[in-house]
């Protein structure tokens, strides 16, 4: 239901940019609608289950980033837009990679179990990598195509070796600064223009966030082999007919004595 939702408003979004004349925006809808499909092709493709919460969240992100974010311009009317999706996508990328290890866990092809607590790592170190990639990626958008998706922040003060009139590795610090001249022009900002780096830490501490959660969920979800119910919600598995008869069966057992209790 959520994903019918959430087409049917990217088409009749898609409509209205076309018969407005807003071809760019046209072409977000259009990647939108692509990235939707995305859970379903994992899920046909590589043969596992997605459990709905994850998939829901996952289809909201999309929606979030792209129609209400780009489109609809939320990155400016709240500033937070932005940090809470890449918190989410720490939490996402996090699930994506504990995900990868668990299933290899549970293949019989391999030799090998790998420890909850290495796991949990695996996972962190996949959703920040995936992080410190997109950031990549934003730098060199800034930096060789003149976009502005490392967004700016004024500040009031700096400390700074450059400005050391003395020439040492001395940090200089300049506290109330109140503006910005740029080519004898005043900008009027209100403080000093920082271009970008303490977005970027921004960015990366709440995916650092965000991946933690989700590592720490992952954790105790190996160690204790997929008990409890809000953990199983987010973490992915093959799909039945692809799994062992026993872990099936296991499983069944275990649901039925809960409900018993």
């Amino acid at each position: 239901m959520v994903y019918l939702v959430l087409r049917l408003l990217v088409i009749a979004l898609l409509i209205y940019q076309l018969l407005t004349g807003n071809y760019e925006n046209a072409f977000l809808c259009i990647l939108t609608l692509l990235l939707l499909i995305i859970p379903s092709f994992v899920q046909v493709t590589f043969k596992i289950e997605l459990p709905t919460t994850l998939e829901i969240i996952i289809l909201c992100f999309i929606f979030a980033a792209e129609i209400l974010g780009e489109i609809n311009e939320f990155y400016l009317v709240f500033p937070f837009w932005d940090t809470v999706l890449h918190t989410m996508n720490g939490f996402l990328a996090a699930a994506i990679g504990f995900s990868l290890v668990d299933l290899l866990n549970r293949s019989e092809k391999l030799v090998f179990q790998l420890s909850p607590l290495f796991t949990a790592i695996v996972a962190f170190c996949f959703s920040m990598s995936i992080g410190v990639i997109w950031e990549f990626f934003e730098f060199a958008m800034d930096q060789f195509l003149g976009f502005d998706m490392q967004k700016d922040t004024v500040v009031q003060a700096i400390s700074s070796v450059r400005l050391n009139p003395e020439g040492l590795n001395v940090p200089i610090r300049l506290d109330g600064i109140q503006d910005v001249v740029v080519n004898g022009q005043a900008l009027g900002l209100g403080g000093y223009l920082d271009i970008g780096l303490i977005d970027t830490m921004e960015d990366l501490f709440v995916n650092f966030v965000g991946a933690l959660i989700f590592s720490t969920i992952g954790y105790f979800y190996v160690k204790h082999r997929g008990k409890g119910s809000i953990i199983r919600r987010f973490v992915p598995q093959r799909k039945r007919a692809d799994r062992d008869f026993l872990e099936i069966v296991k499983e069944e057992m275990e649901e039925e004595e809960k409900t018993e209790g």
